[in-house]
């Protein structure tokens, strides 16, 4: 028990490091770190349960680190389902690829954005029958729609303008699948492009949009930042569900 109580303490101090990391690295404060410093207040007290467990009653003690053990599990198996996704290779010649909008500064794709961008012009450069639908809305301190700059960045890389569709109203993940969809055929080969750890999600909420055939193109992500957004992923999708999106 010494030992677990040692690995529950260190998780929670790497947990904190980590926040302080990323908020230098990315400047995030108000984009979900308060996951960090939330689980390590979780694994301290899981710590703490079993420094103490000889002054509680038993049954107190097992009743808490049953409720541990299951709140991991349940957060690794989810883990695992979004890692299937992220490293599944899609087919080739689909008939089409949606393109799912991330931040625009001014009129500059993001670092995220610019890696699926990559990964859709790789994608249709291999695969020369398909069509390309760049889906996303304008937010704040966007000028120019989300489409609009990927659009303008797909085409000075070499993808021709008639290759591509601009869908500019969604603002939403659920919101970018349920617009496009008035471009697909119903029979149509569908992939959804987005960095990988988001594909796992936008399946599910694209399957729930009523996309039959439809398949993941899963972009690099930020390799400092991939925890972070792999542990904020598992929350989105806690929240699709409670909501009814998936």
């Amino acid at each position: 028990m010494e030992v677990l109580e040692k690995i529950f303490y260190t998780a929670g101090i790497l947990c904190l490091l980590y926040y302080v990391i990323i908020v230098f690295y990315a400047g995030i404060t108000a984009d979900f770190a308060w996951i960090w410093p939330g689980a390590a207040v979780f694994l301290a007290g899981a710590g703490g349960v079993l420094h103490i467990r000889n002054r509680l009653p038993g049954a107190v003690v097992s009743f808490l680190l049953i409720i541990m053990a299951v709140l991991l599990l349940s957060f690794g198996a989810v883990l695992f389902q979004i890692g299937k996704e992220m490293v599944r290779k899609p087919p080739a010649d689909l008939d089409w690829v949606i393109v799912l909008g991330a931040q625009v500064k001014g009129r500059t794709p993001s670092r995220a954005l610019k890696k699926r961008l990559d990964a859709a012009a790789k994608y249709a450069a291999e695969n020369p029958g398909t069509r390309l639908i760049l889906s996303g809305g304008q937010g704040s301190g966007e000028e120019i729609t989300e489409a609009q700059a990927m659009y303008e960045y797909l085409q000075k890389n070499g993808i021709a303008p008639e290759r591509m569709l601009k869908e500019e109203r969604s603002t939403t993940t659920k919101e970018n699948l349920e617009y496009s969809r008035s471009f697909v055929e119903p029979d149509a080969k569908v992939g959804i492009l987005s960095n990988n750890f988001h594909i796992y999600r936008a399946l599910a909420l694209a399957k729930r949009c009523g996309y039959e055939a439809v398949y993941g193109i899963p972009a690099p992500s930020d390799p400092l930042m991939q925890p972070h957004y792999l542990v904020r992923e598992v929350f989105a999708l806690g929240k699709e569900k409670l909501v009814k999106n998936i």
